[in-house]
């Protein structure tokens, strides 16, 4: 297959690449910049200017393909409305541009704005009243589209934490932050739990989900389901030979914010329907071993600012 790739040059979007050009597919990657095209060529592919407001370019580029994987996504933590309706400006592009051919489009999502507390599955709806909920609108686009225009769009809900080298999200945060306070912190007793999948295991999945899987499906991007945030706070104690404390939510979030709910979500959530369904079995490291082992030999860096 031809495929289409939104955020190609990204973390995910580099291991995706790779997946689906080792199993014979052929990559177009938008490229925002000199930088990124470069990336994709060098991977293999072939790179498509344009960026997510370039909705001209999103069409052709969708058109041009046999598939789409969008993993594009511009966070800004502070106006996450206009991050989403970007997104799904973009969405309705692609496809109005695949419309009627039956082609795949996968998006990824997010899992964080599932209800807390209980386990989760690919059938749990969201919690609409969220701080980040409205990235569930982008998924509904694509469950609309899917019926409307004829297309096989499916969702990919991926883990907070999709960890490995070259991370720069939650891990790489949590890890300056201990080294800029002195300590490492977790809230209450610690016993939020964290999904978290190997950005490699991810690439698998959105490879076979473009290859399988089926109109309006949600599909979940977790291969671990439960991680007591304490254990991961313990682990980036132990290698910085820090001490590690349990702060209030409050005090917490005097330090870091918005991030202090998104350390103290309490989110297990199971992939069997995904795994069942698209034959994927994650094989990678998991997170505390790969955080262990790969996440101290030079200074962490985040996408997220403090």
């Amino acid at each position: 297959m031809r495929v289409f790739v939104t955020g190609a040059a990204g973390f995910i979007g580099r291991a995706v690449v790779q997946e689906l050009i080792d199993h014979g597919h052929q990559v177009l990657g938008l490229a925002r910049s000199d930088a990124s095209a470069e990336i994709i060529t060098k991977a293999g592919g072939l790179p498509h200017r344009g960026d997510l407001e370039d909705l001209e370019s999103l069409k052709s580029g969708a058109r041009d393909a046999d598939g789409v994987i969008h993993l594009a996504f511009e966070l800004d933590i502070n106006n996450v409305a206009k991050c989403t309706a970007k997104d799904r400006a973009a969405i309705e592009a692609m496809g109005e541009a695949m419309a009627g051919t039956g082609k795949p489009l996968v998006i990824a999502s997010g899992i964080l704005f599932l209800p807390t507390g209980k386990l989760t599955t690919e059938d749990t709806e969201p919690d609409r009243n969220h701080p980040f909920a409205e990235r569930a609108k982008s998924a509904d686009l694509v469950y609309k589209l899917s019926k409307e225009k004829k297309i096989r769009g499916s969702v990919i809900r991926l883990s907070p934490t999709v960890h490995g080298t070259e991370d720069k999200g939650f891990i790489p945060m949590l890890i300056n932050l201990a080294r800029q306070k002195g300590f490492v912190t977790y809230i209450g007793d610690g016993s939020a739990r964290w999904p978290a999948v190997h950005r490699l295991d991810a690439a698998v999945l959105f490879r076979l989900a473009l290859e399988k899987g089926t109109a309006g499906a949600t599909y979940h991007g977790v291969a671990e389901q439960a991680i007591p945030i304490k254990d991961i706070m313990t682990v980036i104690g132990k290698h910085l030979q820090l001490p590690v404390e349990s702060k209030s939510l409050n005090e917490a979030a005097e330090v870091i914010g918005i991030f202090a709910k998104v350390i103290d979500s309490d989110n297990p959530t199971s992939s069997d329907k995904t795994q069942k369904e698209l034959g994927w079995h994650p094989s990678q490291p998991k997170l505390l071993d790969d955080i262990a082992a790969n996440y101290f030999s030079s200074e962490s860096k985040s996408k997220f600012s403090l």
